[in-house]
């Protein structure tokens, strides 16, 4: 089976995309495209913990409702919620309301500032974990890694909460740590490009 589909456009895309086009713009304009801002990596952290048992379709639509009811991912906010946030964020419709889930990511909050102060960023830290090219499999073929599964264990014994190791390699994914993207996907080689641009931190 091809692991590309035309878009609307006739161009070829990513299978998963190409079929449904709220993805579109995610698609080529996010997946798979280098990220070093922390909060932005945090935030990705956390969607893909909710998306767990979920389907992406799912988290990206409430998208901007977890960005307001989360202070924006700000995790230096997110440290200091308290019960009664949780609360308020069980009750908030827009987002999935998850107990354990919701409990996770400001727990994890609170390790990201334990992370940047002995790693200097999250950036930083997370890129320390690009796996060599030569270690890759065939893009859209695997849902972890020796990487993914490496980056898991450490963030658990860092005390990190819902991060497995599928749930890592998504991350991973969509941060551009790796390019997955299809071959004959249109966005493949805009991805590598800015793989190949991208200044790692650290």
């Amino acid at each position: 089976m091809s692991t590309t589909l035309p878009g609307p456009d006739g161009l070829e895309r990513c299978r998963w995309c190409a079929s449904a086009p709220e993805f579109l713009h995610y698609h080529d304009r996010e997946w798979g495209f280098p990220v070093d801002d922390d909060r932005r990596l945090f935030e990705k952290l956390c969607l893909e913990s909710f998306q767990s048992g979920l389907s992406w379709r799912t988290i990206l639509a409430k998208r901007e409702h977890f960005r307001a009811a989360f202070a924006g991912f700000d995790f230096h906010r997110m440290a200091r919620f308290t019960e009664s946030d949780v609360a308020r964020l069980l009750g908030d419709t827009g987002i999935v309301r998850h107990r354990g889930k919701i409990e996770a990511v400001i727990h994890n909050a609170a390790r990201a500032q334990e992370l940047v102060q002995q790693e200097g960023s999250l950036a930083a830290y997370f890129w320390r974990h690009e796996p060599a090219a030569d270690a890759l499999g065939v893009p859209q073929t695997a849902s972890t890694s020796a990487a993914s599964i490496q980056l898991s264990k450490d963030l658990k014994q860092r005390g990190w909460k819902f991060v497995g190791p599928t749930t890592v390699f998504a991350f991973m994914q969509a941060m551009g740590l790796i390019n997955d993207h299809a071959e004959g996907c249109v966005v493949r080689t805009q991805a590598g490009q800015a793989r190949q641009r991208f200044r790692r931190p650290g």
